[in-house]
Formats: C-alpha cells, sequence, structure tokens
C-alpha cells in the first residue's frame, strides 16, 4: 500500500470507531437483558490499562532520548496493542453497561466535566495521529526510508503529548467517577 492508501485506512478506521462510541454511548443497539458481571470489572481495568500505557509512553520517550530504537520500537508496539485492548474493552463496557453520571450537587463536577470533555476530544483526535505515527514509525526501520524518520518524529511531537494526557486523564476520570458506581 503506498501512503495514501495508508493515511485513508487510518481516517476510515478512525470514523468507524468514533461513529462505534457515539452509537454505543447513545444506546442505539440493543443492550443484553443480562449484562455479564466481568463488564462492572472493565472501567478498573480500563483505567489500569491507561496508567500502564501512560508510563510505558514515558518509558519509550526515555529510551528514545537515550538512542535505544529497538527498546522505543518494542515499548511502542506492546503500548500499541494494550490501547487497542483498551478500545475493546472501552466499547464492550459502553455498550452493555448503563451510564453513570457524575451528581450535579458535587463541587468536583465542573471540573471533572472539563478533564472528561477535554479527555474525550482528544482521545477522537489523537487516534488518526497515533496510527499514522506508528506507520511512520514501522516504516522508518526499513532501509533507506529517512523520510519516514523525519515524518514520525514530526507527527509525534503532537501525538506523543495528546496520547499521554488522553491515557492520564482517562486514569483521572475513572478515579473521579468510581465512587458513584452502583455496581461496585
Amino acid at each position: 500500500m503506498n501512503d495514501k492508501a495508508i493515511f485513508r485506512l487510518v481516517m476510515a478506521i478512525s470514523v468507524v470507531v468514533f461513529v462505534a462510541v457515539v452509537i454505543l454511548n447513545r444506546k442505539i443497539l440493543p443492550v443484553p437483558e443480562v449484562i455479564p458481571d466481568f463488564v462492572y470489572r472493565l472501567p478498573k481495568l480500563n483505567a489500569m490499562i491507561n496508567g500502564t500505557c501512560s508510563l510505558l509512553l514515558l518509558l519509550s520517550l526515555y529510551f528514545i532520548k537515550q538512542k535505544n530504537i529497538a527498546l522505543h520500537r518494542k515499548v511502542n508496539i506492546i503500548t500499541f496493542c494494550l490501547s487497542a485492548v483498551f478500545l475493546v474493552s472501552y466499547i464492550t463496557y459502553h455498550w452493555m453497561a448503563h451510564e453513570t453520571t457524575y451528581p450535579v450537587d458535587n463541587p468536583l463536577r465542573t471540573p471533572y466535566l472539563v478533564i472528561l470533555v477535554s479527555h474525550i476530544i482528544l482521545a477522537a483526535a489523537v487516534l488518526p495521529l497515533i496510527l499514522l505515527s506508528f506507520y511512520y514509525g514501522l516504516k522508518s526501520q526499513e532501509p533507506g526510508c529517512e523520510a519516514y524518520v523525519q515524518k514520525h518524529r514530526r507527527l509525534t511531537r503532537w501525538s506523543f503529548p495528546i496520547w499521554l494526557y488522553v491515557t492520564i486523564t482517562g486514569v483521572v476520570v475513572y478515579l473521579m467517577i468510581s465512587p458513584f458506581y452502583t455496581f461496585n
């Protein structure tokens, strides 16, 4: 596939994921009558995955600063795979579980909503950046692909801090909303 086809594929995947999340959050699809018990453990799992991804992203930054490209690459592959597991878990939870809302009378509601909204917007925006960064990083390992190294560096200047923010705020959102889960 050429770069133009990859770009189109990345945009298509990003749109499909965004639409799936919107549909699932709107409860358009039928929800099973009996929700499996494991579904209620997914928010904690998601927070653990996000926290792990935060640490791995920082570790990845450390390795690239040390010019250890091999470990940088391995850590990013692990982080990418964990993020894919997170996405499946997130979609499963939001499809099956009932929505938990932050209490209106809680004084932390406004900060929670600011963090949540920024988290959601940036999570949607960063997906294509992550996919393209990952692609350029993999392509840069091929002989004679210095142009991909440059593309990877330019793109990760944006994707890295946004992805790190999204993973950290994912944990913060969980910690703020979890006391209000009715299934704990």
